[in-house]
């Protein structure tokens, strides 16, 4: 009969762990960790705090910061998932010292914070300059679409936004009809406090179209005919600023664009720009995972 090794549930093995030791030396941790605690200045993150006298303590923004940024090179950005992670991966603990943020911690921090997780950013890449970690001998920018979180309702074109405005609209008419109908007819019928807070809800989200198209829809603009290729187009979605200094301007800034790429110093540099901003994108996409915002809105997408 085979013997195989025993196999006992019921023994208790300690394991010593030193957080410090688990942090090597040029690893990117190691390297994330130094940076964050040295170089940049986080006081515009304190100053959001005030529990200096009373109030529970709260988790400190450079230990957050160290978890989430290695969170996210990892290409993990849910909020329970990093919290999991900080209690049961040793790395993870190393990092944040053991401290185990909730979840909603974490997501607050993302969400409230943007601009100044920009701001570091920018702090960043000065060190990085400071260490001679950017060339400077050529800067190239490029766009990558990415589905956003967005709600289907509020997404569309300014056609579906104008329908779904004069829906809820009529809406609105249509309980307030009902209401009078019922006043006159002597009915004491009286609008409930859910009817209310229908109204209420759907007037605003009346109100939350009609800005969003008055602030990004330029048909009313006396200016808009100079702005377009074609006056009589409906949509701004293409621009053609006449500046009329010169003939090559006057052709376009597109066409400029043409003759440059198709020169023999354009399509080098082109090909290079292609080979320097490409490799970042599938590196987001596929190397760290990550292939769409969890965020809602601009801002606190930027800051993710």
């Amino acid at each position: 009969m085979p013997r195989f090794k025993d196999a006992n549930y019921g023994q208790v093995k300690m394991i010593p762990i030193s957080f410090d030791r688990r942090i090597l030396p040029d690893s990117f941790e190691f390297t994330l960790s130094r940076l964050i605690d040295n170089e940049p200045d986080l006081s515009r993150f304190q100053q959001h705090y005030s529990n200096d006298e009373t109030g529970r303590t709260a988790c400190d923004p450079a230990i957050l910061l160290k978890i989430i940024i290695l969170a996210y090179s990892k290409g993990i950005t849910s909020s329970r998932k990093i919290e999991r992670l900080c209690r049961e991966n040793i790395l993870f603990m190393a990092i944040s010292a053991d401290s185990q943020p909730h979840f909603t911690t974490l997501a607050n921090f993302v969400s409230r914070f943007s601009e100044e997780i920009g701001e570091l950013f920018n702090q960043i890449v000065l060190v990085c300059d400071e260490l001679g970690l950017i060339g400077r001998e050529m800067f190239a920018v490029d766009g990558c679409k990415m589905p956003s979180n967005a709600a289907r309702e509020w997404s569309g074109r300014h056609a579906d936004l104008n329908r779904k405005r004069k829906k809820i609209d009529r809406a609105v008419r249509y309980i307030l009809k009902k209401h009078k109908e019922a006043d006159q007819a002597n009915l004491e019928e009286a609008l409930t406090g859910r009817e209310k807070s229908q109204i209420k809800k759907l007037r605003q989200a009346s109100r939350k179209i009609r800005r969003f198209l008055e602030e990004n829809d330029c048909a009313g603009c006396r200016l808009r005919k100079r702005c377009l290729r074609d006056p009589s187009q409906r949509t701004a979605r293409q621009i053609h600023i006449r500046l009329g200094i010169s003939e090559e301007r006057k052709q376009g800034l597109i066409g400029q664009m043409k003759r440059k790429i198709d020169s023999r110093a354009g399509r080098d540099i082109y090909s290079r720009r292609m080979g320097i901003v490409e490799p970042v994108f599938a590196h987001i996409g596929n190397g760290i995972g990550f292939r769409q915002s969890s965020l809602r809105g601009r801002r606190k997408v930027d800051g993710q």
